[in-house]
């Protein structure tokens, strides 16, 4: 009998992803598809009560029955869909899961700040690729929130979700996203991070020389722009994306208007008006932390959910 199928859709601020997995006989976990639909429902998400506008349920509705199509041949024995910071922070959250429920007849589950970063964290212990790692951050960047994790002899110590996702940033602090990024947008999203971190309760804690693992679009986007110039795909890049390159990234596409940013090579497009904040969102916390460098790792929120479902 083949072992049991899961398909995982989370339902994200600025992207809906879909992983099927399926437990290899070992205990590990197999991938047996992947995808990434960029349907953003979460415009407003910076207002001070936030609501999902009709046209963006109905894309984020459009993009559920997309991947629940695409997982149909796969048969699986579970289908498990999450939703995390702009259906949680939505006035009208209850609204687009009884659409969703209504259109598919799956149940949306709404993860809360410390559930996302949890299982975050659970999805990164399927990284064979990071089992050298001992003592390590993680931060794993959405369009509405960042979690922020540590982890001291690989035993997680700290799970932090924060409000500072690219899109909420973006609409809080760039006036026009169609305009180059200001200088002084940076300056004020670094500040802004430093408040956030010290209210939030998130240490830098581990000992000195502690890695940071960055998780989420942007970091792989940045993997993707520069496997890009250099001719190759993105497993053939350096998983190391260092803060100077995310700077030196900074400022040459910030210096962009949106129109030119959504040409550039391996840039989504419709990243491209919150890319700029990503970057400088990252940046921050790496000054903040006092670390050189992120190491991507594509294991995050849905494989932590996979493990979970597949768990024996």
């Amino acid at each position: 009998m083949p072992p049991p199928t899961v398909a995982i859709i989370d339902i994200g601020s600025n992207s809906i992803k879909l992983l099927i997995a399926t437990r290899h006989p070992s205990g590990g976990l197999i991938s047996r598809k992947t995808r990434t639909l960029d349907a953003r429902i979460s415009a407003g998400i910076s207002e001070a009560a936030p609501r999902l506008a009709p046209e963006n349920m109905m894309r984020g509705l459009g993009a559920i029955r997309e991947l629940l199509a695409e997982a149909a041949p796969y048969s699986p024995q579970r289908t498990i869909l999450v939703a995390t910071s702009a259906v949680r922070d939505a006035a009208n959250g209850k609204e687009f899961r009884e659409k969703v429920r209504a259109a598919t007849g799956q149940t949306i589950r709404i993860l809360t700040g410390d559930e996302e970063a949890n299982l975050i964290g659970r999805g990164l212990t399927c990284d064979s690729a990071l089992g050298s790692l001992g003592d390590f951050y993680v931060f794993d960047l959405g369009g509405g929130s960042l979690e922020c994790l540590a982890f001291l002899g690989r035993r997680m110590q700290q799970a932090v979700s924060l409000q500072l996702g690219c899109v909420r940033l973006t609409e809080k602090f760039v006036p026009d996203p169609a305009q180059p990024f200001l200088a002084e947008a940076a300056v004020a999203i670094a500040a802004h991070v430093q408040t956030m971190f010290g209210e939030g309760g998130f240490a830098f804690s581990l000992p000195a020389g502690a890695s940071a693992v960055g998780t989420g679009g942007t970091v792989t986007t940045v993997r993707a722009i520069l496997g890009a110039r250099a001719g190759r795909s993105l497993d053939a890049t350096d998983p190391t994306v260092t803060v100077v390159q995310l700077q030196m990234l900074l400022a040459e596409l910030g210096a962009l208007p949106l129109a030119d940013r959504k040409r550039v090579p391996g840039l989504p497009p419709p990243r491209a008006d919150v890319f700029p904040v990503a970057l400088a969102t990252l940046i921050a916390v790496a000054q903040l932390g006092k670390f050189a460098a992120y190491r991507n790792s594509l294991y995050n929120l849905r494989w932590g959910l996979a493990a979970e479902a597949l768990a024996p």
